[in-house]
């Protein structure tokens, strides 16, 4: 073991050495940066300092100095693919760097006595987020997130990619001053003088994610408090440490009782009972050699019966801190290998390892920068990284994607795939900074057509799920160029007129002349937000007509919401000064004046608003005993088949009057596109005509004075329009429910009859006469469907007067088949909502949070969405990039969007039912235990995995074409960031006409042809799969895996069947993510 240290080497002033805070080496052992208390980031070379002996050297020593912080510098970190450096210092800002390939052109700076530079290191971001110092940084090891922590307990992380701001987190109670990241990228730990250290579990995002992409992600997963219970507050920084093998972290200014130590927290259990004691005072730093090592040559390692080497791995860890010592120690050995005391005149304040684990940089306090070169052997033999990477592969981690490019073909297709992420990260932050135009949108008779290539939509992006385009008679046809006939057809903006007249608004001041009042801006843009937000949903198209419950903007619940002023909306809309009424006898106001003192005390006083103005609110004396029921209110008849019947659902009482506007009982979100007839008019006049069309049902009031049902009278049916009688009818019984759109009419009676009417009036059908009551009544273009009291499911086609299927049950969705077996009636799970979507699909919601559809062609019921996939899976009502703006940038043909919208509407019905119940409480503490345990260390991954291919099977069922694109590709990103080079291969082959078939002759590929002659499935041998060319989806896939060397053997013979890697323009096919 030697010690170097070059007198050189320093950051040297006009009287004395600066502290020098920080230092870290390249991850090809080539640099050593250090960063200190004159402002400068200081770039050497590390052979220089190796051969600092050796007077033959001549090469250059201090590559760059860099100079663009206003205080001292604390921090500086490469990136683990060595592409940036990053730095941070007191003045709250984190820069980054990145080495310009050209030589410099420039000697050295005018008036100061720094050496040329031999390399240039340009800034490429400064990052404001801090509100003070900046004290430590850290890279994943995969360089997709960069995160600091400083003096404001603030934990900020940072995206690797465009530095855009991903997660501010104020976890820690006081000053953070250590990170450290886990080798196998799953959690980042951070350091505090709260006397804790907090466990942070993250996804490694992508290229293109954004803020509201990352709102579920950096979650806390553990917070440690046992070793640093009396640990000194004196201390200026705690770096923790990760060991190579991913099974200990070392945590920095530790206590042991009296003594300082340092802690050495197991992974999985989080427990601190390892200690490692012998220095004097508080340990600052600890640092992890980068690779493991073995005590036996590799020569002479044993063989197991298998052929292969039993090694048993050590680590080396290095500690200093305010005793000014240095401690080596090997997890094989119980003390310390080595201890140098006084090795600097003040505290060390940073360690930095070079890649290959022999050698070790040390800062002081007192300006020195030392140099510890470990001769072979004797910290151990060094491990092969292949073996690292072995070990880190039971917690999940392995080099995907960083293989070796074995052909130009391979190299062309990766390229192909990068290119359109790249393109799509710079669209964004042109889009942040409000360069990107905002799409147009024409809409003509109801059915939509992409826009122009050159349409840019938020974050830089065109969606998948199209947001609107030009249209002619409802055939989709692309926009030329010069063709001046689309702008008869553009909306024009209600507002422009109003806003003309706003900024040419005259007003005379007190003086008699004239002047225009001015116009705020803000109030005055009429365009889209370039801001990135929520495309969950396709069905949000500028509000054309078409309803949809998709959230288009996240509510921060830890920020006040100011939507309604205090009061309410009766406030909003008559404000909140209104007079007071005068009390008799009350002349003093002394009412209006205790009332100002409560309202001061926080207490909200009751008023009633009277026509003379606001008065105290009466108390009325409360009503005792039975209650009589109200005229206009009775229960229905009690069908006898109810006594019988393995499900029992609530029959909805008898309501005087029954009104419900057109189209109002569909509650499914709806594709523009997504027609209600063949001959629908335009979008706006859908609306109208929901404003306008109405069908009321009037029951009887009283019951007959016979007291039989045949003598009442008759309900009265009645369609109008804007208040004129469109048609009449008369029903012997008493309607419990209506429904309607343009295509027909319909009720349900309390005797469990279904009477249904044309839009002209005309009786489509006699009385469909059903076992029990319908308890509820649903209407989808030509579709109809009816649930009754005893659970079944009726659909039918009132156009062919057919049903797709026979009557279904509900008794499996309801758990019948759990409570069966019990000898008295259960109250089962309730159903919240029942649906239809264009297909004539039933989508059943209960108040347990799942979600089922009804599969025709299998005669069975299938469960679409759960809790479960709520709780485990990293996709469950995520707003990331890849969800929402994933697309093909050769476009799609944008037909009918076929139930569009329905699993992203089951999944926030199961939200909001989990939050309501509180059920996810104990699902995700499971979670949490589980996740900690040996051998569930695959287990959100897998069922991630597993939450995709549910989604896929289910926007196939339901024929949903733009989510099965959408979901397609995210289960392609996903496989290509695991490396499941099985499931890929089955995907590859599954798009491009079967899973898995043997060839068996054309006899039986005529017969699967036949028997699979729709495009739900993957085995069928159309040339479609679920609305999509297959070609188009492979090579949409191809082109998300392409970018995978270890997975480019499997990926690179498809894209040369389909010309990927052969094409030129590489302009209309990329895939962008």
């Amino acid at each position: 073991m030697r010690y170097i240290r070059p007198v050189w080497l320093t950051h040297s002033g006009e009287k004395k050495d600066f502290e020098v805070y920080s230092c870290h080496v390249s991850p090809d052992g080539s640099r050593l940066v250090t960063a200190a208390g004159d402002g400068y980031v200081r770039v050497w070379s590390t052979e220089a300092v190796f051969r600092a002996a050796d007077p033959t050297y001549n090469g250059p020593k201090q590559l760059a100095s860099m100079s663009y912080h206003s205080g001292t510098i604390h921090t500086v970190r490469f990136s683990g693919n060595g592409r940036y450096l990053a730095s941070g210092a007191d003045d709250k800002i984190v820069c980054v760097y990145t080495l310009d390939p050209h030589p410099p052109s420039h000697n050295a700076t005018f008036g100061t006595d720094e050496p040329p530079p031999v390399e240039t290191w340009k800034i490429h971001r400064r990052l404001i987020g801090h509100d003070n110092d900046v004290q430590d940084l850290g890279w994943s090891y995969d360089s997709s997130i960069l995160v600091s922590v400083g003096l404001d307990s603030k934990v900020v992380v940072w995206s690797g990619y465009t530095f855009e701001k991903l997660k501010s987190m104020s976890g820690h109670q006081s000053l953070v001053k250590g990170i450290t990241f886990d080798p196998a990228n799953k959690y980042f730990a951070t350091a505090s003088d709260d006397r804790t250290v907090k466990l942070w579990r993250f996804t490694p995002p992508g290229p293109n994610t954004t803020s509201h992409d990352q709102m579920s992600n950096f979650s806390l997963e553990k917070t440690i408090t046992a070793p640093f219970v009396s640990s000194p507050l004196t201390t200026y920084f705690r770096r923790c440490s990760w060991s190579p093998d991913g099974n200990h972290i070392a945590a920095a200014n530790a206590v042991n009782g009296p003594v300082s130590s340092v802690a050495i927290i197991n992974r999985s259990s989080w427990d601190g009972d390892i200690h490692l004691i012998g220095h004097e005072g508080p340990v600052e730093v600890c640092a992890f050699s980068p690779r493991l090592f073995s005590k036996v040559r590799p020569s002479d390692q044993p063989v197991d019966s298998k052929g292969q080497h039993i090694t048993n791995l050590v680590t080396v860890i290095a500690c200093a801190g305010q005793d000014k010592a240095l401690t080596v120690w090997i997890t094989s050995n119980p003390r310390p290998l080595v201890i140098t005391q006084d090795l600097a005149l003040k505290s060390l304040s940073d360690l930095a390892w070079t890649p290959d684990g022999t050698k070790l940089f040390i800062t002081s306090l007192d300006g020195g920068i030392i140099c510890v070169m470990f001769e072979k052997g004797e910290l151990g033999y060094e491990v092969s990284l292949e073996d690292t990477e072995k070990t880190l592969e039971k917690f999940g981690a392995g080099r995907r994607g960083a293989g070796i490019i074995e052909s130009t073909e391979a190299l062309l297709l990766e390229e192909r795939s990068r290119e359109g992420e790249l393109r799509d990260a710079e669209g964004r932050m042109g889009a942040l900074m409000g360069d990107a135009p905002p799409s147009q949108d024409v809409n003509t008779n109801g059915n939509s057509t992409p826009a122009p290539p050159s349409t840019s939509a938020a974050n830089g992006v065109t969606p998948a799920l199209d947001t609107g385009s030009n249209q002619v008679n409802g055939d989709a046809q692309p926009k030329s160029h010069g063709d001046k006939s689309d702008t008869a057809f553009a909306p024009e903006d209600p507002n422009k007129e109003k806003l003309e007249k706003l900024k040419s608004r005259v007003t005379i001041t007190k003086d008699g002349k004239k002047r225009i009042a001015p116009l705020l801006l803000s109030s005055s843009g009429g365009h889209q937000s370039s801001l990135p937000r929520a495309q969950l949903m396709s069905t949000s198209k500028n509000g054309q007509g078409v309803r949809s419950d998709a959230p288009q903007t996240i509510l921060d619940l830890s920020k006040p919401f100011d939507g309604l002023p205090k009061g309410g909306l009766a406030s909003l809309l008559l404000g909140n000064k209104r007079k007071w009424a005068q009390i008799e006898g009350d002349e003093d106001g002394q009412m209006e004046k205790r009332i100002a003192l409560t309202s001061s005390e926080g207490a909200v006083p009751i008023l009633t608003n009277t026509t003379n103005g606001l008065a105290p609110a009466k108390t009325g004396s409360g009503m005792a005993g039975q209650q009589p029921t109200p005229e206009f209110i009775r229960p229905a008849v009690v069908n006898p088949s109810l006594t019988v019947s393995q499900v029992r659902l609530a029959v909805p009482r008898i309501r005087k009057h029954i009104v419900q506007t057109y189209g109002e009982s569909s509650g499914l979100p709806v594709a523009t596109g997504d027609t209600d007839g063949p001959n629908d008019a335009h979008p706006g006049s859908n609306r109208q005509a929901q404003s306008d069309v109405m069908i009321e049902a009037r029951n009887p009031s009283q019951l007959p004075k016979t007291g039989k049902a045949p003598d009442q009278e008759p309900c009265r049916i009645t369609v109008s329009r804007r208040g004129q009688p469109l048609w009449q009818d008369f029903l012997p019984r008493s309607t419990l429910l209506v429904t309607g759109n343009k295509v027909f009419w319909a009720v349900g009676c309390e005797d469990g009859s279904i009477h249904a009417w044309t839009s002209a009036g005309r009786r489509l059908v006699n009385a469909l006469i059903l076992e029990s009551q319908p308890v509820i009544l649903e209407c989808k273009n030509k579709w109809l469907l009816c649930v009754t009291a005893v659970g079944m499911c009726y659909v039918w086609d009132m156009k062919t007067l057919s049903s797709p299927h026979p009557p279904v049950s509900l008794a499996p969705v309801l758990d019948v088949a759990i409570h069966s077996l019990q000898d008295h009636v259960t109250l089962g799970p309730a159903v919240t909502s029942a649906h239809l979507n264009s297909e004539g699909r039933i989508v059943i919601t209960l108040s347990n949070g799942d979600g089922f559809a009804y599969s025709p062609s299998m005669y069975v019921w299938q469960r679409l969405t759960e809790l479960w996939w709520a709780v485990g899976s990293q996709y469950w009502n995520t707003t990331d990039s890849s969800l929402g703006d994933l697309r093909s940038a050769a476009g799609s043909k944008n037909a009918s969007n076929v139930s569009a919208g329905v699993i992203p509407f089951l999944e926030r019905g199961t939200t909001s039912e989990s939050m309501v119940r509180g059920k996810s409480v104990l699902l995700q503490r499971l979670v949490k235990q589980l996740l900690s345990r040996e051998g569930y260390e695959g287990f959100e991954s897998c069922v991630s995995v597993a939450h995709l291919e549910n989604r896929m099977a289910g926007a196939m069922m339901l024929g949903s074409k733009d989510e099965f694109q959408v979901y397609l590709y995210m289960y392609a990103k996903r496989l290509g960031a695991e490396g499941l080079k099985s499931k890929v291969e089955e995907l590859l082959r599954g798009l491009l006409g079967g899973v898995s078939e043997e060839d068996e002759g054309e006899a039986s590929i005529e017969k699967l042809a036949q028997r699979n002659a729709e495009d739900r499935n993957w085995e069928n041998m159309t040339e479609v799969l679920c609305g999509w060319p297959r070609k188009e989806l492979l090579k949409g896939v191809i082109l998300i895996l392409g970018k995978n060397r270890d997975l480019q053997r499997i990926t690179v013979p498809y894209a040369n069947v389909l010309g990927i890697t052969s094409e030129q323009d590489t302009e209309g096919d990329n895939m962008v993510l």
